[in-house]
């Protein structure tokens, strides 16, 4: 799935959180989208999602305006956590899978084909607040995914996991970009940005004031990419 955004505004309350942004994310990338904090990021993600729209610009996928369609095909992990937190954890997943179309069946055969990648199968009958709070959080990562989507937004996926489940959630994404999901990762964690993203957008103020690929950038700079988010952070805060 390719995603493009065409010289998006939005406004709130006639202050303009978006201003005249766009981009392009290719079939098969894992594209980072970067940016202080209340630099616009959430609201860019859901106008992508079909959650807001916007007041000017258009939002394409595939080369064409995004719809309802395309609304199935897209898979979201939202920062602001929501699971039924006294249910039992497959059924749960069960549940999403079948909101997003999934049968019955196939929604609780993906759940714990699911289940076994994240190797917490054998949690599956459990609920969910009797998980830690890394394992909760592979759980909504689970369910972003369950319906096998072809687009993926993935707003800080790597919060509360410990080294050895941010490897696996690494090796999910990786598989994922071989499978051509398109895929983007908003985090304030540059190395896994350097690690895992092609290519990078970066936002502050609303507007965009940097962005390609990220060996460009580096190139540019000539220095790592914690070291430029500062530099143009700072450089763009009362622009």
């Amino acid at each position: 799935m390719n995603v493009e955004l065409r010289s998006v505004h939005k406004a709130f309350n006639s202050k303009f959180a978006i201003r005249d942004v766009s981009f392009g994310i290719r079939e098969g990338e894992i594209f980072g989208l970067l940016g202080p904090n209340g630099a616009g990021k959430t609201t860019l993600i859901r106008m992508m999602m079909d959650i807001l729209r916007p007041d000017q610009g258009e939002i394409f996928i595939d080369g064409h305006l995004l719809n309802d369609d395309d609304k199935a095909r897209i898979g979201y992990l939202p920062e602001e956590r929501g699971l039924y937190r006294k249910q039992i954890i497959w059924e749960v997943l069960a549940y999403f899978g079948e909101l997003k179309g999934l049968s019955a069946k196939r929604a609780k055969e993906r759940t714990f084909e699911l289940l076994a990648r994240i190797e917490m199968e054998k949690e599956a009958k459990r609920k969910v607040e009797e998980l830690s709070k890394g394992n909760q959080q592979k759980i909504q990562i689970i369910a972003a995914l369950i319906h096998d989507p072809d687009f993926v937004v993935l707003d800080e996926p790597f919060t509360g996991l410990d080294p050895v489940n941010v490897r696996l959630l690494k090796g999910l994404l990786h598989e994922m970009k071989q499978a051509r999901k398109t895929i983007v990762l908003s985090t304030h964690l540059m190395n896994q940005v350097e690690e895992l993203c092609s290519t990078v957008f970066m936002i502050n103020n609303g507007k965009g004031v940097l962005s390609g690929p990220l060996d460009d950038i580096r190139a540019n700079y000539k220095a790592s990419l914690e070291d430029i988010f500062i530099k143009v952070a700072e450089a763009s805060r009362y622009e």
